[in-house]
């Protein structure tokens, strides 16, 4: 690594490979042994990072099972402990003098506040409220309580302990709603990008949850000890939502022992992907570090076309229209005689995610002895990136090629029997163009990319008819 941040140009700017590790993992395998250039993974600076797609595939990480402190994104579990309940979501939530007075971010709620819980949980995601995570614990916890010597807040946070085992969250610890992590909160307690990654995708399953954390601002109606009712105005601590295409949540997090830290979603409609950054080194780092990891999947997820020939055919069986030339198929029953041969859909594309690897071929032709029709399948064409199958297409005639008749098959085998009037070999004329190349640039990968794709400026040469001519700085934790 060191020697291709040595190579690269002066120009290129400071962030552009500001953090590759050799031990960051791309699909379980490190950086260092997929042999990938720096510009082909993403640059993150926060200490430990994954990206997760809804199904649970983890596409990168970084140190993803180390435990560490994940400050407010503990309101995640919060929520979801809170939404499983099976309580209403219009019963009502009591704040209590500590929840009122527990300081750091905050829904602003004051002691002897009432509240629906729906707005309690927006209080706790939105504006990140510490004093919201403690009402709702209080509140709900009662009914959770196993015995008399335990709190509600204990058996809140006991719930959420089982829930994160439920979810096969291994390296998860809770000590309370909130995840303040100091005073008399500081107690053991930590967590790891993979099981926020979890966490979060669970959480993201539930509408309401999902409605709320989607909010760049929200309104909530709390009733104070008077009874007067109080509009109170929140804002969110999530600067993705609006600004970062497809961003729908999910938490922010900040304190001095976890760093700044975010779990984000994001959703363009082809599924939902969670980033996970904690120990990022600013506020607003740990947004460009969510933003790099989803820019970095979205720009991999290739359509990779299969047809990549440098010679066009005229197909019969497609009213003559120009095709790429797959393979000039060899007839075996004629003298240095072959087929042109395209695929079956000439246009056919399979997505792929680059960093899995270049994409090859296997072409296997038919033995052909008889008449040929434009049309008839005539080959096959499998389509690998690294061991897994990914594609398959038909090779198929653009031409008829009759059979020899009964005196010219005789002339034939009887020159063949001197050795003479061989059969022509098969010549594949498709190419497998690179996802990837050694290369150091970004911009030579977005070129590669580019041609894998099948987007090329240059016209393909026509074939010739001999078929011979190719293969928070606050301190608060928000």
């Amino acid at each position: 690594m060191l020697a291709l941040a040595l190579a690269l140009p002066a120009t290129v700017p400071a962030r552009a490979f500001a953090d590759v590790r050799g031990a960051d993992e791309i699909l379980g395998v490190t950086v260092e042994a997929r042999g990938l250039p720096a510009a082909a993974c993403p640059n993150v600076t926060a200490a430990y990072a994954l990206v997760m797609t809804e199904d649970g595939e983890v596409l990168f990480s970084r140190d993803g099972l180390a435990q560490t402190h994940i400050a407010s994104i503990t309101k995640v579990m919060t929520a979801i402990v809170a939404l499983d309940a099976g309580v209403a979501l219009d019963s009502t939530v009591t704040v209590s003098q500590e929840a009122a007075q527990v300081g750091e971010s905050s829904a602003n709620l004051w002691a002897g506040d009432t509240l629906t819980l729906e707005a309690a949980v927006t209080g706790l995601m939105v504006s990140s409220g510490n004093d919201a995570a403690i009402a709702i614990a209080d509140t709900l916890g009662e009914a959770m309580k196993t015995d008399e010597g335990q709190t509600a807040n204990e058996a809140f946070v006991a719930a959420m302990n089982a829930k994160a085992a439920e979810l096969g969250m291994t390296e998860t610890l809770f000590a309370n709603p909130h995840g303040l992590d100091i005073g008399q909160y500081d107690n053991e307690m930590y967590s790891c990008a993979r099981d926020v990654a979890l966490m979060c995708a669970y959480a993201m399953k539930n509408e309401t949850f999902r409605s709320i954390v989607a909010k760049e601002s929200a309104q909530i109606t709390v009733k104070r000890a008077d009874g007067k009712p109080v509009v109170i105005d929140l804002e969110s601590t999530d600067k993705l939502l609006g600004t970062y295409e497809g961003a729908c949540g999910v938490k922010t997090g900040y304190t001095e022992a976890a760093g700044n830290s975010f779990a984000g979603a994001c959703d363009r409609g082809d599924g939902m992907l969670f980033a996970i950054v904690l120990g990022s080194p600013s506020e607003d780092a740990r947004f460009e570090d969510a933003k790099a990891l989803f820019d970095w999947v979205y720009n991999n997820r290739v359509s990779y076309a299969l047809a990549h020939s440098p010679a066009t055919v005229a197909s019969a069986a497609q009213g003559g229209a120009e095709v790429p030339l797959v393979a000039q198929v060899s007839h075996q029953a004629w003298p240095g005689r072959t087929v042109a041969a395209t695929f079956a859909d000439p246009k056919a594309a399979v997505e792929v995610f680059a960093p899995e690897g270049n994409v090859s071929q296997e072409i296997v032709a038919n033995e052909l002895t008889g008449a040929v029709a434009a049309g008839d399948v005539v080959g096959m064409a499998n389509f690998y990136q690294g061991n897994e199958l990914i594609a398959s297409q038909n090779l198929v005639a653009c031409e008829d090629a009759p059979a020899p008749s009964i005196f010219e098959g005789v002339a034939i085998w009887w020159n063949r029997l001197w050795g003479n009037d061989e059969p022509a070999p098969t010549v594949i004329v498709n190419e497998t163009p690179l996802i990837y190349s050694k290369s150091p640039s970004r911009e030579d990968q977005k070129s590669i990319a580019a041609i894998a794709a099948g987007i090329d400026d240059e016209p393909a040469p026509a074939a010739s008819e001999s078929g011979e001519d190719g293969s928070a700085a606050d301190g608060s934790n928000q």
